[in-house]
């Protein structure tokens, strides 16, 4: 544990932000740049030959993975015999963001940068396989990026697995050791139907799923259908990467938005019509009484 206010070599730790299975992370002022960083440091007493490899593996990962929703990697050492990754620091988690009501607008703007984010992943043939809120850091101006490739697998023609990622997120055959890009697929699905939905499907995962009233309210049938596909138990019938997922999301997008556009429309047309209707017949009433 590193203690507040404490020099580590350049930086200067702030605060911690929070406690993973295997690493904490800090906020730490970065001296000689003259920024605040996030600091990623794994448990020294847990820290083995295994974990080891997984920490070099995500810096690997992001060293290829140059993309503006994805988090980049600034740098990375052993300093104080401590291993260290180093990346900008965000303003807030998904997570987090969720907690406070949100726009269809910006619901939809979020599920899009993440959807960019895993479809350029998987375009380099690399699975995330722990997609959570809590991996999706929000910076100025709602710009997402996505966090924590340290147990992302590159595909090959056979891809084994210990089950690695976070209960509640992951698809079962992830769970169950068999992790593919059908995988982050479903972690995608979970996280845009709770964003609309806000309700968290939950296993055996069958429809009718929590909260698909309030998401019918927003969406057309033909979201739904997107968002059921996504969430199929079998991995066979989801769509196959987040590449194939993505171009269906965005005309799905420009349809729901549209179609919100024109409903508030409608209703502004009806108050308008509403207070005219009012206001005829308040200055009738007034011409009356002069009358009178």
């Amino acid at each position: 544990m590193l203690r507040i206010r404490q020099r580590f070599d350049k930086y200067r730790i702030e605060k911690r932000l929070g406690e993973g299975g295997f690493a904490t992370i800090y906020q730490a002022y970065d001296s000689i740049e003259g920024v605040r960083v996030a600091l990623k440091i794994p448990h020294q007493e847990v820290i083995g030959d295994s974990m080891m490899r997984d920490l070099k593996n995500e810096v690997r990962v992001l060293a290829r993975l140059n993309h503006p929703h994805i988090l980049p990697l600034k740098y990375a050492a052993f300093i104080e015999n401590k291993f260290v990754i180093v990346t900008p620091l965000g303003e807030q988690t998904l997570s987090e963001r969720l907690r406070k009501r949100m726009s269809l607008e910006l619901t939809l703007d979020f599920a899009e940068q993440m959807l960019e984010a895993v479809a350029f992943a998987h375009e380099h043939r690399v699975m995330h396989c722990d997609i959570k809120p809590e991996n999706m850091i929000l910076f100025d101006h709602n710009h997402l990026r996505l966090a924590d490739f340290g147990i992302a697998k590159i595909a090959v023609r056979t891809v084994r697995s210990s089950g690695s990622g976070t209960l509640g997120y992951m698809a079962p055959e992830q769970a169950m050791g068999k992790p593919s890009f059908r995988s982050d697929v479903f972690s995608l699905g979970l996280i845009i139907y709770r964003m609309l939905a806000g309700k968290w499907p939950e296993w055996p995962y069958e429809w009718p799923m929590p909260g698909l009233r309030r998401l019918k309210q927003k969406v057309s049938p033909e979201f739904v259908e997107f968002l059921r596909k996504s969430l199929e138990v079998n991995p066979k019938k989801r769509f196959t990467d987040a590449q194939q997922m993505l171009p269906q999301f965005r005309k799905l997008k420009r349809q729901t938005l549209k179609q919100a556009a024109s409903k508030r429309s409608r209703k502004t047309t009806k108050r308008a019509g509403t207070t005219r209707k009012a206001k005829s017949g308040s200055n009738g009433v007034r011409a009356l009484r002069r009358i009178a």
